[in-house]
């Protein structure tokens, strides 16, 4: 009995959450980013607002998450992170991925899905926050480029999409590419989802039958000496994204 009030809980808690992420975006959207764009200041300085409202209203969602029963959380390694043009490369376990990192990271860049620009409930963080449209990829770089040479920081997840779990790390080469142009700091951070949940192969009411435990693990920052020097820069790209997919799924296997 208790088992099941509890999955019943956490069910009606899940789709709370949901609703309230998608009600939060609409409300940043029409009452604080209309304000922030009056304020005085550059494109840079109304992004860097807009950064630390998406990063604040996300560290308010992931403490509603785990106050109200839905999941717990670790992180180790976080005083690694936070640094001016710093390009933190992670692995896509599960929906919520994104939203921890960023409320974690006070400022940060990422790339999001053309898709995502026409979604009523996103639209408004993506524009005021700066966020880097993958609809057309080398202009996607030369941007993602551009700002971390400025000193701003990326978060950039190489897979391009949720992991599936069990399977090896199969990484595009776009988040190599992005790190060898701009020649900046890496820093690789490894994610785990138990039990697996918001994969993509699952709906958001498929909950699993506890809370789930995301953990985060700041590894150190990887070295690009030996594949900048490595000419053509195709072949350097090649043997750096294969350095990042060996890198995450040895990873997986210790987390």
């Amino acid at each position: 009995m208790a088992k099941t009030l509890s999955y019943g809980w956490r069910l009606l808690a899940t789709g709370f959450s949901f609703f309230s992420f998608g009600l939060g975006g609409l409300l940043l959207w029409a009452l604080v980013f209309p304000i922030l764009s009056i304020l005085p200041g550059g494109r840079l300085q109304r992004i860097s607002r807009g950064q630390k409202v998406v990063h604040y209203s996300f560290y308010f969602f992931i403490g509603l998450m785990h106050r109200i029963g839905i999941m717990t959380y670790e992180i180790s390694g976080l005083e690694k992170l936070n640094r001016p043009g710093q390009l933190i490369i992670a692995n896509h376990p599960t929906l919520v991925d994104i939203v921890f990192l960023i409320s974690r990271v006070k400022q940060a860049n990422c790339i999001v899905k053309e898709q995502l620009w026409h979604n009523p409930f996103m639209r408004g963080p993506i524009l005021n926050a700066g966020y880097i449209s993958n609809g057309d990829p080398e202009k996607m770089i030369d941007e993602c480029v551009q700002w971390l040479q400025s000193g701003g920081a990326m978060i950039i997840f190489p897979e391009g999409t949720r992991s599936i779990p069990g399977k090896p790390c199969r990484f595009q080469r776009g988040a190599a590419t992005i790190a060898l142009q701009a020649n900046t700091i890496v820093t690789p951070v490894t994610l785990t989802c138990k039990p697996s949940t918001l994969t993509k192969a699952e709906q958001w009411y498929q909950i699993p039958d506890r809370r789930f435990h995301l953990a985060m693990h700041v590894g150190d920052d990887i070295a690009l000496d030996e594949f900048i020097v490595i000419e053509p820069k195709s072949i350097a790209v090649r043997r750096f994204n294969r350095f990042l997919q060996n890198y995450f799924t040895q990873q997986r296997e210790v987390y």
